[in-house]
């Protein structure tokens, strides 16, 4: 779970790489490095440093490698094996000095495969997983760097995303992939490889995914794609869609809040084309369904990690009032691993901001295998879970720079939305409840830029509690998973400890942790069960627990039991939960500021999970 990069062409290679791992610092931040393949290809020319990125820009600075190099690869990265330290940081060597490489993911094998080697005489100098597969390239047979790769990679077993240069074949890099992305791109004169595409917008022309066992050979200006059996396969390259402004800052001062600002128009990119009013119901081309085909389905499973499970379970509620579907959420590796039971009548529908989340996709192949119906939920084109389920709907929220999500969970419950609509417009929604429905999901983008207008009084509400050490989060029905998602952002990036509990669960153990300096957010916008929300928050006040309340502006009741109001615009309670969970990013973004702490990358925090 770390960023790769890497270029070859006519420029020099440093300015570049260092750029790319600045975009994708939100990706592995506890140490980073380069590799340049000088033009005489007599040496490598490494650095390498602990802490992110400006550090490894210190050290380059201290210490100047060649920068006439045209070719090299980088590596930002996020610990799996190995505390952080200069010793653990990629890229790394073989024994020789001549090979480099860079690698996300992780090796299952290693210790046996290292065991081997050093049986030989191998000695190692780091405590990682990932220096193997230097030691392994290098020993391997091969007339091409690519040929020793492929030879290398035979006896691995695990996940891997690696980028490999060489001193003997100056200006060329191998990357290959299993279970950890890789995109390629070309520009003129110039081949580059990132493990997000993100890193390389504004400098790529076109852009190819490698898929599971593919190996890419880049030279200035071109790639070729190969079978790990060196077979020729055939991956299009096709043009980037992504706004270089889209990974800036843009004027704030953190990339999460600029990204809490941009959801009403992902919302709005997230709906376009998608409702229509005159039929009360959704197209969503993706999925690729036919009336008789959604009308067959007896059972949906969801199934998700982190901020994504949360979204899910709000589509679960979904999916259950609008099409009468009974459905359910699976945490990913939980499905993976316990052998469900799936019938062809069954939908699995997988969500996954990054499309890349190592257990949500063994998700999707696990429920194909059982001849499930899967679809996908994802915001990265050409993502694999996208491409795997082959069928589903992306999000459009644009890219996510900052560690916890926002943009993407309320995109993922508008799409959760669209779907439920749809399903349900096959089977007992009436096209006027349909129309109803619709209305709602068109108001989401205004309601967001209500709570976005409130974001000064947010944060000195936040001023009273950013002291605290623990916080709990209740709410009911489809506020449940809302208070699940606030409690999350909070402890994410302001490290106060925090839970999400159903309103009703509070007196059936919790409550016995509420005292003056534990405070209760709780979420009471009117609907169904206010009253009984209201009848919590009285339980709360009644343990002296402060409580702050997200409630429908101009609510009379809500004021009887604290003056820390939130206001969000009346809506339907099946949408209540998207200006909801805006007002709870906004407390928590406010409350770590006031900590002091480093919002976009949250200690021990990766952007995409791709490792178990």
């Amino acid at each position: 779970m770390c960023g790769i990069i890497g270029f070859t062409g006519q420029a020099p290679a440093l300015s570049f790489l260092l750029d790319g791992l600045r975009r994708m610092e939100y990706r592995g931040y506890d140490s980073a490095g380069v590799a340049l393949c000088g033009a005489s290809g007599d040496r490598l020319d490494i650095r390498r440093a602990v802490g992110n990125v400006s550090e490894l820009e210190k050290a380059v600075a201290e210490n100047p490698p060649d920068r006439s190099a045209r070719c090299g690869i980088g590596h930002t990265r996020w610990a799996t094996h190995g505390a952080p330290s200069e010793r653990n940081a990629h890229p790394h060597v073989s024994p020789s000095g001549k090979i480099a490489i860079v690698h996300n993911g992780i090796i299952d094998n290693f210790a046996e495969l290292k065991a081997r080697l050093a049986a030989t005489g191998h000695v190692f100098n780091s405590d990682t997983d990932s220096e193997v597969l230097a030691h392994l390239v290098e020993e391997a047979a091969g007339n091409t760097l690519a040929e020793k790769v492929m030879a290398a990679l035979t006896p691995v077993r695990g996940t891997y995303g690696i980028a490999v240069v060489s001193c003997d074949w100056p200006g060329v890099i191998v990357v290959a992939r299993k279970g950890s992305p890789i995109a390629v791109g070309i520009a003129g004169s110039a081949a580059m490889v990132a493990s997000d595409p993100a890193a390389l917008a504004g400098r790529a022309e076109r852009v190819a995914y490698l898929d599971d066992g593919d190996v890419a050979i880049l030279t200035p200006g071109s790639f070729e794609v190969r079978s790990l059996a060196n077979t020729p396969v055939d991956r299009p390259a096709s043009p980037l869609d992504i706004d270089p402004a889209a990974v800036e800052k843009g004027g704030f001062e953190h990339f999460m809040l600029k990204e809490i600002f941009e959801q009403p128009e992902a919302l709005e990119n997230c709906l376009r084309g998608r409702l229509l009013p005159d039929e009360g119901t959704a197209k969503l081309s993706g999925l690729r369904l036919g009336p008789r085909e959604m009308a067959s389905l007896c059972n949906i499973v969801v199934t998700a990690c982190g901020t994504s499970y949360y979204a899910g379970l709000h589509g679960v509620y979904a999916f259950e009032q609008f099409a009468g579907i009974p459905s359910r959420i699976e945490q990913a590796a939980e499905f993976r691993y316990r052998n469900p039971i799936v019938s062809p009548d069954t939908a699995l529908v997988s969500l996954s901001q990054s499309g890349e989340t190592a257990d949500t996709l063994a998700a999707v192949r696990e429920a194909k295998r059982k001849g499930a119906l899967v679809l996908s939920i994802c915001n990265v084109v050409g993502s694999t879970i996208a491409r795997e389920a082959g069928r589903g709907v992306y999000l459009h929220a644009g890219p996510e720079i900052g560690v916890a999500s926002t943009k993407a969970f309320l995109c993922q419950v508008a799409a959760l939305e669209m779907m439920a609509l749809l399903l349900g417009r096959t089977r007992r929604l009436s096209g006027a409840e349909g129309a109803i429905v619709v209305k709602a999901l068109e108001s989401t983008p205004e309601l967001v830029r209500a709570v976005l207008a409130q974001n000064d009084r947010i944060a000195t509400i936040a001023e009273k509690y950013a002291s605290a050490n623990d916080a709990f989060f209740i709410g009911r029905g489809y506020q449940y998973p809302a208070a699940l998602e606030g409690a999350l952002k909070l402890k994410e990036i302001s490290y106060v400890h925090a839970e999400g509990y159903h309103a009703a669960e509070l007196k059936h153990g919790p409550i016995a942790l509420l005292e003056p300096a534990v405070p209760v957010v709780a979420l009471a916008p009117q609907g169904p069960e206010h009253d009984k929300t209201l009848a919590n928050i009285q339980e709360c006040r009644a343990r002296s627990a402060p409580v702050v309340a997200i409630a429908t502006e101009s609510d009379p009741a809500i004021r009887a039991f604290t003056e820390d109001i939130i206001e969000v615009p009346p809506c339907p309670d099946f949408i209540a939960a998207v200006p909801v969970v805006v007002a709870e990013q906004l407390f928590a973004y406010h409350v770590a500021r006031l900590r002091g702490e480093p919002i976009d990358r949250p200690r021990n925090l990766a952007k995409s999970v791709t490792v178990e």
